[in-house]
């Protein structure tokens, strides 16, 4: 589709109501949740392929599950609410839709075939949301972070969609409650109504000395990185600031998969996207000639934090006496103002002050509380090094269940795998390994060559390296088994699917 047809469609400026004669049926309110992020500085809990927000930081529910029903409320808030559309990346699809399946939840899923940064993700979930002849103001802001007070928070969205409807592109600055270099800030414009102001500029993360001074000046807010603009707005932007970026944005999305449920954009397009934050792309140009867009900040005091890091998680969270914060197997002794994380393994600390320790399966995380900000550098080390524990944990999160990595040598490697109820692998083929299957528990339904069987409990199969396969659980209980991989290769890059369920193949 023509850029300019699809602006059409959605820009409409002389019919656009004013915020005074909007009514609260005359515009729509999409909330859009940015889930495409990594997270590394929360890294051993958080990996590239189960990012920070797929996880329970601050409790049993994921930070995405959180935000959704927290965004799911905007429904209420005014005009005619709608659910919710959600960006994620390819490697997050599968685990992202269970997640939102278990909140209860419907959702629009809009999968990013490569990461392409804010600006792009938000750009593809515009264009989801808009339709011929209509226009709706979005509310997008990131799975990943943290609201301590719903209810201030929706204030503050209120507030921000009467801006919005009267063309502003509008971002939530939270008031600093000390100097931080780990946020970016927003200079003070003008003072609005309800305690907004025009933004003067935008502030990439400074230094300790500059988040000083913007600390005791008073004219900086953090940045929160939540947006409220109207579809027709924002294309606008892009069209006078970023014209290469919407007209990829468009090709990817115009010669896609899309149905009701469900946007994939295609990849090839998709790919000549450059990567750009909203920030860099978008609102720190706003004053430059030719754009004539009012750009405002909202007040947000709701307790926000972004969990940027682990002195953030331990600030979000209830501490001890002492001034610790504990979740899992921990003792401690002689401890104080420390944040201890197990996953399974006991956590013992004893005369210890200021330290974040964070167990999981595979990985070990110990730090000094006051430099938990160097630890995305620590897992591009290790990354560098080409260790598996940069990216993915022990445990691999798959659409047809998981499989956990027991044990591993030079030619071997012990997997426990758990298929649900239902599901199935693909059919597949390995050129490098073969595969022993010994069933702990449930029914296997094993397709082998040209062969199909069930196994039961105890029950076991062999498959030779290079033989189609497939592995499907027919009954209404998990299916448990060991795999035992033996061969010159075992990544998991050397499986060939023949056909898919999930659409892999």
């Amino acid at each position: 589709m023509d850029i300019r047809e699809h602006r059409d469609e959605v820009v409409r400026e002389n019919k656009v109501p004013s915020r005074h004669a909007s009514t609260a049926n005359e515009i729509r309110i999409v909330p859009v949740v940015l889930a495409g992020g990594v997270g590394s500085r929360l890294w051993p809990l958080s990996r590239e392929q189960f990012p920070k927000q797929l996880i329970g930081v601050l409790g049993e529910e994921s930070l995405l599950q959180t935000t959704v029903q927290r965004l799911h409320s905007l429904v209420g808030v005014r005009g005619r609410g709608e659910r919710p559309i959600v960006v994620c990346g390819e490697d997050t699809r599968f685990v992202t839709v269970q997640q939102l399946q278990e909140t209860g939840v419907d959702a629009h899923i809009v999968v990013e075939p490569v990461r392409r940064d804010t600006a792009p993700a938000l750009t593809l979930a515009v264009l989801a949301a808009t339709r011929a002849n209509d226009d709706a103001v979005i509310v997008a802001m990131p799975a990943d972070h943290a609201i301590g007070d719903e209810r201030a928070f929706l204030d503050a969205i209120q507030k921000a969609i009467d801006f919005a409807i009267d063309g502003a592109i509008v971002t939530l600055g939270v008031l600093p409650t000390r100097a931080d270099a780990g946020f970016g800030y927003i200079k003070l414009g003008d003072p609005l109504r309800d305690g907004a102001h025009c933004i003067e500029r935008f502030v990439e993360k400074p230094n300790a000395a500059v988040a000083e001074t913007y600390w005791t000046s008073g004219q900086y807010w953090w940045n929160s990185g939540i947006f409220v603009v109207r579809a027709s707005v924002w294309l606008d932007a892009l069209q006078t600031l970023q014209p290469a970026m919407l007209e990829a944005c468009v090709s990817a999305y115009a010669n896609g998969s899309v149905n009701a449920s469900l946007s994939i954009p295609d990849a090839v397009c998709f790919g000549e996207v450059c990567a750009k934050s909203i920030d860099y792309a978008v609102m720190e140009r706003l004053g430059e000639p030719g754009l004539l867009r009012e750009s405002v900040v909202v007040p947000l005091d709701a307790g926000w934090s972004d969990l940027g890091s682990w002195e953030a998680v331990w600030d979000a969270l209830d501490k001890d006496p002492d001034g610790n914060v504990t979740s899992g197997r921990v003792v401690l002794a002689g401890t104080t103002s420390s944040l201890a994380h197990s996953e399974g393994r006991l956590i013992a600390c004893v005369g210890v002050n200021n330290l974040v320790v964070v167990e999981t399966p595979d990985a070990v995380l110990v730090a000094d509380r006051g430099r938990v900000q160097e630890v995305k550098e620590l897992v591009q080390v290790i990354r560098s090094q080409r260790a598996p524990e940069a990216d993915a944990h022990r445990k691999v999160q798959r659409p047809w269940g998981y499989y956990d990595s027991i044990d591993q040598g030079a030619r071997f490697q012990v997997k426990r795998i758990v298929v649900a109820p239902g599901a199935s692998l693909s059919l597949q083929l390995h050129h490098h390994r073969a595969e022993h299957w010994i069933v702990v528990s449930g029914t296997a339904r094993v397709t082998r060559g040209t062969e199909q069987f069930l196994l039961g409990e105890n029950e076991s199969t062999y498959i030779p390296l290079g033989t189609t396969h497939r592995l499907e659980n027919p009954g209404r209980l998990p299916l448990e088994l060991i795999e035992v991989q033996s061969g010159t290769y075992l990544g998991e890059d050397d499986i060939v699917r023949l056909d898919d369920t999930y659409g892999r193949a």
